[in-house]
């Protein structure tokens, strides 16, 4: 998802580095040689999946990364970045499946270089990190058992951020405009214009008014966290880790795309992880139970937590929807990437509100407490 604080302009802050420059990039900056290169799909920044060749009597080690080039905005944010990285870094030390990043030859993290030659000679932040093996979770037939463990996973994650991770750098994640931070639905007002006069603008502005007036007043009694931000269906990596076809049991193999961090609350996490779900299920109403099942097996929410759920579900369908919309009419060659949600979003969105919030969150919780005496399925 988009990184920065507002829907800017994609053809000024993108990058667009050429194969070529970007193999030169990696020899000059990491003093690796590319044997290989492919582009990855990316929102904002540029993504390339990289196979380096290892000299003789080099050290054992991973030989395959993810070149990340920062768009051109957020390369102006080095705290950012840099509380990302290390966010990154301690989650795989406390045995979280996250990247790590391959130091420069000058042994930092990131490195600010040069990029294309056009206007403006724009800067952008370099890293490179380490490839995670797995399946995106947009790739697998999804069962119940991985919605446990994605639900686990997100409040698993916030709670070791929250608790354990004080490296200077975190006070950056304090973002107060940011347009992903699901604290700042009603700024979706400003880009419902996208949607043109239609019945899905109807539920988006019911969406954003129910919002300001149920969810706005209680978020000072939700427990605040950083949230990773984006934990949706193209950022989880699993495998597979039984050789039943019919039942395969999975579990997380990789974590990607810190770039939405921010302070929030628990509550969001698994509301964004409930929706991005929702995404890649043929029952997509009964996930929510299954998601949240595994996030109160580490952290049960309060009441007046779970009370929001639904405005919050609804929320994040219509930040990913209105934005998704707002930026594709302004940049139509990435429609493709940006509308990815779209293709089966829209139609959750209006079937829950079709079903109601008292439905839906009945079925919610009743699956949840299904869960309280025994394993998951």
């Amino acid at each position: 998802m988009s990184s920065g604080n507002d829907c800017r302009p994609q053809t000024f802050t993108k990058p667009a580095l050429g194969e070529k420059e970007v193999t030169e990039l990696v020899d000059r900056v990491f003093g690796l040689k590319v044997s290989w290169i492919r582009p990855l799909p990316s929102y904002d920044d540029q993504n390339f999946h990289v196979r380096v060749s290892r000299n003789k009597g080099a050290a054992d080690g991973a030989d395959e990364y993810v070149l990340k080039i920062t768009n051109s905005e957020d390369s102006q944010e080095p705290d950012l970045i840099e509380a990302q990285t290390q966010a990154m870094m301690f989650l795989s030390a406390e045995g979280f499946p996250s990247a790590t990043p391959y130091l420069t030859k000058d042994g930092n993290i990131m490195s600010l270089e040069s990029g294309d030659s056009g206007p403006g000679n724009k800067k952008y932040m370099v890293r490179l990190l380490t490839y995670l093996p797995g399946t995106p979770v947009a790739k697998i037939a999804t069962n119940t058992q991985i919605f446990y463990e994605i639900g686990k996973l997100a409040a698993s994650l916030d709670k070791a951020l929250s608790e354990k991770f004080h490296h200077p750098s975190v006070k950056s994640l304090h973002r107060g405009q940011f347009i992903w931070n699901l604290a700042n639905v009603p700024l979706l007002d400003r880009y419902i214009y996208a949607l043109g006069q239609n019945k899905y603008r109807d539920v988006v502005q019911q969406v954003i008014e129910q919002f300001k007036g149920k969810v706005i007043p209680k978020l000072s009694s939700f427990r605040a966290c950083i949230n990773h931000g984006d934990l949706n269906d193209h950022n989880i990596l699993v495998d597979s880790s039984s050789a039943s076809l019919e039942n395969p049991q999975y579990r997380v193999s990789g974590i990607l795309d810190f770039s939405d961090m921010s302070y929030g609350c628990y509550v969001f996490e698994v509301a964004i992880a409930i929706m991005y779900m929702m995404i890649e299920s043929p029952d997509p109403l009964s996930v929510g139970g299954h998601v949240l099942a595994g996030f109160e097996s580490v952290l049960p929410l309060t009441e007046e937590e779970r009370g929001a759920l639904f405005l919050l579900v609804s929320g994040r369908f219509s930040q990913s929807l209105v934005i998704a919309a707002h930026t594709a009419l302004r940049y139509p060659e990435n429609k493709e990437y940006l509308m990815i949600t779209a293709k089966s979003g829209w139609k959750h969105l209006m079937k829950m509100f079709e079903v109601g919030q008292a439905a839906v969150e009945k079925a919610w919780f009743e699956t949840a407490e299904a869960y309280t005496n025994r394993a998951p399925a």
